[in-house]
């Protein structure tokens, strides 16, 4: 980023992408789709076949918007890897970027009793996926702001600043 006086501004969210924290968010990532496909095709299977029928039709659907959500965490992870190392260009990855729905899940809430009776691993894996999409999409609105939206207060050196230092302490 550079200001109209051609002063350089520091972009947070491009370091962070560029660091070891995203090595580490990207290998958590990517841990977290093997865990899953492996639960959900050895235990989670024979723990499904014991459910009731509604806890049953549960797991069904949390499977499934899990498997989603998962591919589409890992399908920025990789996004943000290519553009790190250079195998894709920014303009490349901005396009692909617009292909992804990040946290776009419109459904009902289960009701308590019936989550409640899905299997303790199943539960823990849709709450680290939870977690693990809210930090992603942290990241992902700061360097959409970044790269996306014209420069706030380009022509005011001090809005600029603190437009950088309410992004740096999320509060934007």
């Amino acid at each position: 980023m550079t200001t109209t006086s051609g002063a350089k501004t520091i972009s947070f969210a491009g370091h962070a992408a560029n660091s070891p924290q995203f090595d580490a968010l990207y290998s958590e990532g990517m841990s977290l789709v093997e865990t899953t496909a492996a639960y959900l095709d050895g235990p989670g299977r024979s723990a499904a076949r014991k459910l009731r029928a509604p806890a049953a039709a549960l797991y069904a659907g949390e499977s499934l918007a899990l498997t989603t959500r998962l591919m589409q965490l890992a399908s920025w992870l990789l996004l943000q890897r290519s553009l790190n190392t250079g195998e894709m260009s920014r303009e490349q990855v901005m396009q692909e970027r617009r292909k992804l729905a990040l946290g776009q899940e419109s459904r009902s809430a289960p009701s308590a009793a019936d989550f409640a009776e899905l299997p303790a691993a199943f539960r823990e894996l849709l709450e680290q996926a939870r977690r693990l999409e809210v930090r992603i999409r942290k990241l992902d609105e700061s360097l959409m702001r970044d790269n996306l939206l014209p420069e706030a207060g380009a022509g005011n050196q001090v809005i600029a600043q603190i437009d950088l230092l309410q992004t740096a302490f999320g509060r934007r």
